[in-house]
Parts: structure tokens; C-alpha cells; sequence
């Protein structure tokens, strides 16, 4: 009986160890078992990346060639229209050229029919404005002559050789087609005379020297000028000191026009510009302004003794500051 239960315990201990084996062997077996699943899926999941990466790889791919594409598209549609606009441009450049030279053989014809047809001789000669300057005079300064071609003389040429008289001041000459040439002139008026050598030049108020007669045609003279007899030519200025006392003659002659004066006035002497002196034949009077100050007082002054001293031959004196209590007098001539 001993031996018995001895033995079957052995048995037992054996199948508990057989047991364990397998129980390890299964657990060995389940883990490599997980292990190769877990690799499975690492491997599909890798594979599935890699795929999906491939994936978005392609569609940027595709994205880039389209874009590309598009970008190619567009730049090839700029060509064509800079080609077009190109085309364009030079067929309008050559279309305007092929106007210009129509226009240039229109004008060309033309101006030789101009020049050649007998319609365009000059068949009258018109000036106008003119005073002083006699039409016969112009139209022989002009050079231009009947039966000449109205389109075969320069302008300029024309108005400077007309200007060679000094009572010329501006004039303009128009083409009237297709036979009249018309010559508007603006003439320097003579408004004094300066004495020179026993004669008178007449000039203008810009001090233009216009003239040279033997009498003064009613005009005030004026004595004591700078400008030399040797600078005395015809179509020149005075001098500028001379220039400077004429403005101040034109303020004394203006002032005294306001005051009924200027009539009466026969010469002035502009020798000393601090001291005009205005010579009146008819009052037999020489009127002592000095500079150009206070004109008006003075020649209201001058006015009212010429009219209390009437008949007196003198001097009358209005040359002081009649702001600072100067009294204006008249001194008869002995």
C-alpha cells in the first residue's frame, strides 16, 4: 500500500510538471504569435504610410505639373499678346508713315502747282495803319513787286527791310489768296525834337530818333540832352541818362496836359534835373520846375500866376518844397 501512493505521486508530480511545460510552451507560442502580429501590423501600417506619403508625393506632383502646365499656358498666351500688340504697333507705324508720305507728295504737288501757277502772282499790294509812311515808301522797302509769285519771299526778310525806317515800329504781313499781299504796320509817333545842328530830330516817347527837318511841326523841344551829335542816327535811342530825363519830361508834359498847360509849353531844358526849366513863348515866361516832385501843385500854381501876371514877360518859380512853406513867385524881366 505504501509503495502504491508513492507511485502516484510521482504521477502526479509529473503530469504538473508536464502541465507547465506546455502552459510555457503555449505562453511562448502566444507571444511569438503577438510579436508576428504586432510586425504585421507595424509592416501594414509602414506599408500604409509609405503609400499614403507616395500618395501625397503624386498629387504634388500632379498639383506642380498642372501649375506648371498653367503657368506655361499663361506665359505662351503673354507672348501671343505681346506678339499681336508687336504686329499691331508696326502695322499702325506703317500705316502712319504710308499717311505721312501721302500727305508729304499732297503738299509737295501742291506747293509746285503753288509756285508755278500764275493764279498766285501777286496782283495788289495793301497797307494799312499807315500815317506818317507813305505806301509808296513801304511797298519800296517791301521789295515786293506785282506779277510776283505770292509764295516766293520771306516773311522776316521782308519786315526787317520795312523796319530800316525808323517810324516802323511793328508790322505783319499776311498772304491773301490767292493774289493780295496786305502789310499792316504800328507807326512810332513823333512827340518832341532835340536840337542838332541848326535842324531838329523829332523823337518818339521811348526816345527813338525818327526824323531829322528844319522845323519842329509844333513839337516841344528839348535843350540841354547828353547824347552827342556824332550818336545822333536815325532809327537810335538817346543815350540812357537823356532816356532817364525823358521819363521825367513826359511826367511834366502829362501833368501839365491835366492842367491845360502843355498847349503853351515851347521848349523845356533838361540840363539840370533837379532843376527843369519850361520855356512858354505865347506867355513869355520861363517856368522854374525842378525835379519831378509835386508836379501837380506846381503846375496849379504855374497856372494861376500866368493868369495873375498876364502880359508880363519872366520867370516864375515853383522849384521849391512847397511842403515845407515855400511860397511860388514870379520875377518880371527887366
Amino acid at each position: 500500500m505504501f509503495k502504491s501512493k508513492k507511485v502516484e505521486n510521482v504521477n502526479l508530480f509529473y503530469l504538473d510538471e508536464e502541465q507547465n511545460n506546455r502552459k510555457l510552451i503555449d505562453e511562448k507560442i502566444a507571444k511569438k504569435k503577438n510579436k508576428e502580429r504586432e510586425k504585421r501590423i507595424r509592416q501594414n501600417n509602414q506599408k500604409k504610410a509609405e503609400e499614403e506619403e507616395f500618395d501625397l508625393e503624386t498629387e504634388t506632383v500632379i498639383k506642380m505639373t498642372n501649375r506648371n502646365r498653367i503657368k506655361k499656358a499663361e506665359e505662351e498666351k503673354k507672348k501671343a499678346t505681346k506678339l499681336a500688340q508687336k504686329r499691331n504697333k508696326r502695322n499702325k507705324k506703317i500705316k502712319r508713315i504710308l499717311k505721312i508720305v501721302v500727305i508729304i507728295l499732297i503738299l509737295a504737288g501742291g506747293i509746285t502747282f503753288a509756285m508755278v501757277s500764275p493764279i498766285f502772282n501777286i496782283k495788289e499790294i495793301k497797307v494799312i495803319n499807315n500815317a506818317e509812311v507813305s505806301t509808296d515808301t513801304v511797298k519800296s522797302l517791301s521789295g515786293l513787286t506785282e506779277g510776283q509769285n505770292i509764295f516766293r519771299f520771306n516773311k522776316i526778310e521782308i519786315e526787317n527791310n520795312i523796319k530800316t525806317n525808323p517810324y516802323i515800329e511793328t508790322l505783319k504781313i499776311t498772304r491773301k489768296i490767292p493774289s493780295t499781299v496786305e502789310i499792316e504796320v504800328i507807326e512810332r509817333v513823333a512827340s518832341y525834337c532835340i536840337s542838332f545842328m541848326g535842324k531838329y530830330a523829332y523823337i518818339n516817347t521811348q526816345g527813338y530818333i525818327l526824323e531829322i527837318s528844319e522845323d519842329t511841326k509844333g513839337m516841344p523841344i528839348i535843350y540841354g540832352t547828353e547824347t552827342k551829335e556824332e550818336e545822333i542816327e536815325l532809327g537810335k535811342r538817346l543815350n540812357n541818362n537823356d532816356l532817364i530825363k525823358l521819363e521825367d519830361v513826359i511826367k511834366i508834359i502829362n501833368t501839365a496836359k491835366e492842367n491845360n498847360l502843355a498847349e503853351k509849353i515851347t521848349s523845356i531844358d533838361i540840363t539840370n534835373k533837379n532843376n527843369y526849366i519850361i520855356y512858354m513863348k505865347e506867355e513869355q515866361k520861363n517856368i522854374h520846375i525842378g525835379d519831378n516832385s509835386n508836379l501837380n501843385n506846381k503846375m496849379l500854381f504855374v497856372s494861376a500866376i500866368i493868369e495873375t501876371e498876364k502880359g508880363k514877360a519872366g520867370d516864375v518859380y515853383v522849384n521849391g518844397d512847397l511842403n515845407n512853406k515855400f511860397e511860388p513867385y514870379f520875377r518880371e524881366k527887366l
